[in-house]
């Protein structure tokens, strides 16, 4: 069976993060998060993140830096940080600023560091099990997106600058 990024193993896994079934996962996680309900929809940017990250074949033009900074202002500061993060790009991103820069932006460099490939597997969290059985359970799921975060940060390496 393949996939749009690429063959899966034996047991159905998919070849970028290991998980087995992440696509109708992913799908799933994000009707939750456009509901806006808690836990999900706080979390959304941190759920996108992971998931890209994990994902290579996926990545904006940034090679992921955006995301591995949201991810690194999320496990340094918790939700408060991510919404000032959010809160600085848009204000970067509004028709009165110009050139666009983010300022005290999401993340230093480019999230592929010259020389290295965007790591493919080894994530010890991945949305499988985030998804426990394919509902995202409320009960812990915040705990389960920070176990997520963590352990995509771990493969990619530091986040920091």
């Amino acid at each position: 069976m393949t996939d749009p990024r690429g063959e899966r193993g034996e047991r159905g896994e998919c070849a970028e993060c290991g998980a087995r079934g992440c696509e109708e996962l992913f799908h799933g996680l994000l009707a939750l998060d456009h509901s806006r309900a808690e836990p999900w929809g706080p979390l959304h940017g941190v759920s996108v993140s992971c998931f890209l990250l994990q994902h290579p074949g996926r990545l904006p033009a940034d090679g992921g830096a955006a995301a591995r900074g949201l991810l690194g202002a999320y496990l340094d500061g918790g939700q408060p940080a991510v919404e000032r993060l959010i809160g600085r790009a848009r204000a970067a991103n509004s028709h009165r600023v110009k050139g666009g820069a983010v300022p005290g932006g999401a993340a230093q460099g480019p999230a592929v560091r010259p020389g290295r490939e965007a790591p493919r597997g080894g994530f010890a969290v991945t949305i499988e099990q985030v998804a426990q059985g394919g509902t995202f359970p409320a009960a812990g799921f915040p705990e389960r997106v920070r176990a997520w975060a963590a352990a995509t940060l771990e493969v990619w390496g530091p986040h920091s600058g």
